[in-house]
């Protein structure tokens, strides 16, 4: 008798089954927890509402991924991926190609803001594929410029640490917004009486707000950040004249 009673050994005669789930993968596995990550931030991340999302057990997770700690780690790799780090290229645009670089780590982090509360549980993440891949790449790019490669690493490790104090706060800032369902504009428009009300005794701080009110606020974030990236490379750059 042919397969499941069927008269018929055709696929049009047999009767609809019930889809199957596909096969998991860890890139799979992945893919999702970082969307579950942007989407719902890192206190819904779990391997039971992972697995709810993929349609499988949480027991079907762990033999791909032994627990959540292994996860974060997976998670922080991944998005570390969509980071640019120029080629070195031209010894004398090095300062360009870092700025470049830091800028690029500093989008990553506004679009997953998780990513930079979780770095420091990221255990061994450094070992990572992509992680390993930018260090090299980042290595390389200081060392174009004339840095040692001891001093290479720590010029790097400086600058991604800058990038990422500056993300923290940053992104928190805009999770907050995200979470009021108001533009950044409503916001501090909303702010602004009791902003004014606070600073009326302190006028180099009234007076700095007064100069911001009305400016487009993502637009002051940006320069607040390229100012304090560019002294770093003012930095690096005197010490490579030494």
């Amino acid at each position: 008798m042919p397969a499941d009673n069927q008269p018929v050994p055709s696929v049009w005669a047999r009767r609809p089954r019930r889809r199957e789930q596909p096969a998991l993968s860890r890139d799979r596995i992945v893919a999702e927890a970082v969307r579950l990550l942007d989407e719902e931030g890192l206190e819904a991340l779990s391997m039971r509402s992972l697995g709810t999302r993929l349609n499988a057990g949480a027991t079907s997770l762990y033999r791909h991924v032994a627990g959540k700690d292994e996860l974060i780690e997976l998670v922080v790799d991944e998005v570390y991926g969509e980071m640019r780090v120029p080629d070195p290229g031209d010894p004398a645009a090095w300062r360009k190609a870092a700025a470049d670089c830091a800028h690029s780590l500093r989008a990553m982090v506004l679009r997953h803001p998780w990513v930079a509360s979780v770095l420091g549980q990221a255990g061994l993440a450094s070992l990572g594929p992509n992680l390993t891949r930018q260090s090299e790449r980042m290595l390389a790019l200081f060392q174009s410029a004339g840095f040692t490669l001891d001093e290479a690493d720590q010029a790097m490790n400086t600058l991604i640490a800058y990038v990422v104090g500056m993300g923290v706060s940053e992104a928190a800032y805009l999770s907050v917004l995200a979470r009021s369902g108001q533009s950044e504009q409503e916001l501090l428009a909303g702010l602004r009486p009791a902003a004014e009300q606070a600073v009326q005794d302190h006028p180099r701080l009234r007076e700095g707000y007064r100069a911001r009110w009305d400016r487009d606020p993502g637009q002051v974030r940006e320069e607040n950040f390229t100012y304090g990236l560019e002294r770093f490379l003012d930095g690096f750059q005197t010490r490579l004249a030494r």
